[in-house]
């Protein structure tokens, strides 16, 4: 027996919804507003965005082939956690790769695109005064991507995506520390400058060491967590005293 065919009218319009329900995902997981572990409730999700929860399930499977989400059988999606060790590797991976966007970008990017990054570090100041971390967040996402579009090539651009979906799962931690986003930015500046300057030697050292820069927060944001774990706390016996003394 045939199966109606779809109906042509929404297909697409369905389609469409994927990759806009993929990047709320991304931004939610970026925020903070689901963490590792937590399970994606489609039904909530969809019910919140107006869809049907089929483009909540496609989106998610995109986001489990590129390591952002895990399935689990007959219990659905749920974001990944990264080990410290994958979260390291990225970072230096990372540092690679936008040292060499900055160097091919210096060369020709256009007056277009430097207007674009100048703008994105304005909004960025704006979020430091709020205080807003998570459009500090999503615009300091865009900077980079920015930039490494301005780099013009296309397996560099190809492979960003990859890479900068499951920095999501750890990255915003060292933006949370006092002073962290006005230093990002303030880095932001100094690169902007460089590629003014078609400076790509100075470009891609300002970028390589932006990124290292944030890898060294994410250090210190686990430092900070093993010392929390650490402390005694109000009922720890370490911290009461015998009576017999």
């Amino acid at each position: 027996m045939l199966r109606p065919a779809a109906n042509p009218a929404r297909t697409p319009r369905t389609a469409s919804f994927v990759p806009l329900i993929q990047r709320e995902i991304e931004r939610m997981i970026g925020t903070g507003e689901l963490t590792g572990g937590t399970r994606i409730n489609e039904s909530t999700l969809a019910l919140r965005l107006g869809i049907s929860r089929g483009p909540v399930r496609e989106a998610c499977r995109a986001l489990e082939q590129i390591g952002l989400l895990r399935s689990e059988l007959n219990r659905g999606f749920f974001v990944r956690e990264v080990s410290t060790k994958e979260a390291l590797d990225l970072y230096d991976i990372r540092a690679g790769l936008f040292g060499t966007a900055g160097r091919l970008a210096a060369a020709i990017i256009t007056t277009v695109q430097l207007r674009g990054l100048e703008e994105l570090i304005g909004a960025m100041d704006a979020a430091i005064e709020a205080p807003d971390i998570a459009t500090f967040y999503t615009l300091n996402n865009e900077f980079h991507r920015q930039v490494v579009v301005a780099s013009d090539n296309d397996k560099l651009i190809e492979l960003y995506p990859l890479l900068e979906a499951e920095l999501h799962l750890f990255r915003r931690r060292g933006l949370v520390l006092p002073g962290s986003m006005r230093t990002s930015n303030d880095e932001h500046k100094a690169i902007l400058d460089a590629l003014r300057q078609s400076d790509g030697t100075g470009a891609a050292r300002l970028l390589e060491r932006h990124i290292l820069a944030g890898k060294a927060r994410f250090l210190r944001t686990l430092e900070d967590d093993s010392a929390t774990e650490a402390r005694p706390g109000p009922l720890d016996p370490r911290h009461s005293r015998s009576k017999d003394r």
